[in-house]
């Protein structure tokens, strides 16, 4: 640490050069600054740099390595692992730099960092495109597509990281650099996968797709035939075409407009079927989740952006999630699966879920760090509460759930959905090969390893 005149010299030329505005631990505002969407995650940073241009990025990180400091970047905050956050770093704050402009013609769309999934969506909405995004509208665009990038038209449209067709990066030196395919291709392949630890990413160019109409059915049923509906929609994906994909989840039913108001507090499996095409197509598909018994249901037509808000979660809850994706998901792992939702911590925000692959994602150059792509199937525990007297059972649960599948496991993993597993875990969800291959990246764009509250990779 730099003697404190320095620091405090260097301080006052930071808030004198950011447009944007800088928090210190004695200011107000600091603490609401420094809050996340994990409220688990409680982290001192020595400076946050709200920064409103990429300018604003290269000021904070010269001004960082000038005083010797790590460097935590935050998009949307909505990482359970806390990346957003690290004691002692400065946080380059990116959420003020939202824009989002759409290219129809070239179906594209360039992405600020700071953006999230409904600045996105709603961006792309009045042109009829989309691309692939999350499953809720909070979550940052950065963090969601350089981990990898999970969502409702994955099995239409592939990965995030597959429609990724460029970006701007500031490095550990503080240098501005944009990254293509052609231009510093490997800095661009370890973007397809390998997380925050190249650089502060301030823009992502992605590929749009046209999605005219989309349709969803969220089925409702006592969890009692959790199993049967389980394994209809198992089939239904399996024989149905990739514009369908979805999800099943046990949960505490929530007060939404889409739950009747007797349900409300009750756990049920439900069953969403969503669907990147018309209505009548997707209830077609749907026809033997609608017969089987159920205690209610919503079947409509709906924008996209729409869907996307549909099961947000909220924030400030206690979070701790996990994953294991699956080489299939026979009647064994059914019952598996569906046998441990009655031990889930109920009633809370907790979701048990279980979601296809497959489709585009599969269709995919197996070349990128994403090394989960061939799995069809992945179990999702996704344990949410607010009393810190839970955690440890909230824990055990999720760690309850991935041991309970593990018979079906790859091995494989997408790290978005994990906090601190370890180096295995690390090393699991970016394959071995590729490791080897990224820790040279990281040895060129970041050899201090500034970049190292993320799912590290340490410098080759």
């Amino acid at each position: 640490m730099p003697p404190l005149s320095k620091a405090g010299a260097a301080l006052a030329a930071l808030r004198e050069d950011l447009a944007g505005e800088v928090f210190a631990p004695d200011d107000p505002g600091y603490d609401e600054a420094r809050t996340v969407f994990n409220a688990m995650v409680d982290r001192r940073p020595a400076v946050i740099a709200q920064c409103a241009s990429e300018p604003d990025v290269v000021t904070a990180v010269r001004f960082a390595r000038r005083l010797d400091l790590p460097v935590a970047v935050r998009g949307g905050g909505h990482s359970v692992a806390g990346t957003a956050l690290g004691d002692g770093a400065v946080v380059v704050d990116l959420r003020r730099m939202h824009e989002v402009t759409v290219h129809p013609a070239a179906k594209a769309v360039r992405v600020g960092g700071g953006a999230t999934m409904s600045h996105l969506d709603r961006a792309c909405e009045p042109y009829a495109l989309a691309t692939t995004g999350g499953r809720v509208s909070t979550t940052g665009v950065g963090g969601f597509v350089l981990g990898g990038g999970s969502g409702w038209l994955d099995r239409t449209f592939g990965l995030a990281v597959d429609n990724l067709l460029g970006a701007d990066v500031v490095t550990a030196d503080g240098t501005c650099v944009t990254t293509t395919a052609e231009d510093r291709p490997e800095l661009f392949w370890a973007l397809h996968g390998g997380g925050g630890n190249f650089g502060a990413v301030t823009s992502l160019t992605l590929r749009l797709h046209e999605l005219p109409v989309m349709s969803m059915a969220m089925v409702m049923y006592d969890p009692g035939r959790g199993a049967e509906a389980t394994t209809l929609y198992r089939d239904l994906i399996a024989s149905g075409p990739r514009e369908a994909s979805g999800a099943v989840i046990f949960l505490t039913a929530p007060p939404a407009p889409f739950v009747p108001p007797h349900l409300v507090g009750s756990k049920l499996c439900v069953v969403v079927l969503t669907y990147a095409g018309p209505e009548e197509a997707m209830r077609r598909l749907a026809a033997p989740l609608l017969a089987l018994p159920h205690e209610a249901e919503l079947v409509t037509a709906l924008p996209y952006a729409d869907l996307q808000c549909m099961i947000d979660d909220p924030p400030g809850l206690r979070n701790h999630w996990s994953a294991e994706y699956l080489t299939g998901l026979p009647d064994e792992a059914v019952d598996a699966y569906c046998a441990l939702a009655g031990s889930m911590p109920v009633p809370t925000g907790t979701q048990h879920i279980v979601f296809p692959l497959g489709g585009a994602i599969a269709d995919q150059p197996d070349g990128y760090p994403v090394p989960y792509r061939d799995s069809p199937w992945a179990v999702h525990p996704f344990a949410m509460w607010e009393d810190p007297a839970d955690d440890e059972r909230c824990r055990q649960w999720v760690r309850d759930v991935r041991a309970g599948v593990r018979p079906w496991s790859s091995g494989a993993v997408y790290l978005n959905f994990l906090g601190d597993e370890g180096e295995e875990r690390v090393a699991a969800g970016l394959g071995e090969e590729n490791l080897r291959r990224l820790r040279a990246v990281k040895r060129e764009y970041d050899p201090d390893n500034v970049f190292r509250f993320n799912h590290n990779i340490k410098p080759a």
